[in-house]
């Protein structure tokens, strides 16, 4: 029976997984998750009759196969379709039309995180959550891990490295793997560059009556880069109220990353009421947040290290392999990653 250990339960994990289970159906799959939740910064937080998607805000239609993977192979119940558009905003807080092309923007009424834990669900596959990897160990041509806990899992034909890149370099350069392809994939992980994100959510009890559903900063000028609303996703918000998800830009959030979140928060409300032009905003009646270290991969990983790894039954999952900071791409990665390492068996 071939068995497959993937650290990190993130999107692109649960599409390689379901891709796996579909082509070898006797495989056996291990998965290690550091935190205790599923699919990574497609992440969901619930609490008082709300819902709220804090992380990655939508599924873009801009991969086919991801679209039929959401609307035809994978059940659409609490499928939900964010039909206001997104304007945009400049330094100066101005708002515009113009920024929807986007065909379509999927949620689901309880979350994003409803990707992972459906794909997941179409598996066999084995999920350790609050279980962190400290250590890749390689013994003859199979692979072990161990867990800061001092758990060791495996031994596995193949790995799969889900983390961002930095995390995954961090992994690497640890690992006990006596070989120059070791060293080639970590420095190529190195080298991707990541923006940082600090993100406040912000709850209202009172309704926004505004035409758009989400506000992005154009010029990048503007210390808050995305505004979205998400009472414009069925069932998230209860009827008369509103939840704002604010994610600052590069710049302010790595500046502030280690502030007194309340600070944070407060300085992003008055922020957010100054671009959507309603004072009321300013206070909030209840706040989240969450900072984001490694939030959005800014290029792809280099090729050629990967493809060397790979040769050694060692895959990389993730936005930063796909080259594109979006959930489709990560889970479009996991899908070609999966039917590849199907193929080896």
């Amino acid at each position: 029976m071939p068995t497959v250990g993937i650290v990190g339960a993130g999107a692109a994990a649960a599409t390689a997984s379901f891709a796996l289970q579909r082509a070898v159906p006797d495989i056996e799959i291990t998965v290690l998750e550091k935190s205790g939740g599923l699919c990574g910064r497609a992440a969901t937080r619930r609490g008082d009759d709300v819902v709220y998607d804090y992380g990655a805000n939508y599924v873009k239609s801009d991969d086919e196969r991801v679209v039929e993977l959401l609307t035809e192979t994978l059940e659409t119940e609490g499928l939900v379709d964010i039909s206001e558009p997104i304007y945009t905003f400049d330094e100066s807080g101005s708002v515009s039309p113009g920024r929807d092309a986007d065909a379509q923007k999927w949620s689901y009424e309880t979350g994003l995180t409803q990707i992972a834990k459906r794909l997941f669900g179409r598996t066999d596959a084995t999920i350790h959550r609050r279980a962190r990897v400290e250590t890749i160990r390689r013994d003859g041509d199979r692979w072990t891990l161990v867990d800061t806990d001092g758990r060791s899992w495996g031994p596995f034909d193949t790995l799969c490295l889900n983390p961002p890149a930095p995390q995954t370099a961090e992994l690497l350069g640890d690992a006990e793997w006596d070989d120059e392809r070791r060293e080639r994939l970590r420095e190529a992980a190195s080298a991707v560059p990541y923006r940082t994100i600090w993100t406040a959510v912000l709850g209202y009890p009172f309704r926004l009556d505004r035409p758009y559903y989400g506000l992005v900063n154009t010029d990048k000028n503007h210390a808050v880069g995305w505004l979205s609303r998400e009472e414009c996703k069925a069932g998230h918000v209860p009827d008369g109220e509103s939840v704002l998800i604010a994610q600052a830009n590069r710049e302010w959030s790595e500046a502030n990353y280690d502030r007194d979140p309340a600070e944070n928060v407060a300085e992003l409300a008055e922020l957010t009421a100054g671009v959507v032009g309603d004072d009321r905003l300013s206070d909030p009646a209840w706040s989240d947040h969450q900072g984001w270290r490694y939030a959005l991969t800014e290029d792809r990983v280099a090729r050629d290290p990967l493809v060397a790894a790979e040769a050694a039954g060692l895959y990389c999952l993730g936005d930063w392999v796909a080259g594109e900071a979006r959930i489709h791409a990560a889970l479009a990665n996991g899908l070609d990653v999966g039917e590849r390492i199907a193929d080896t068996y």
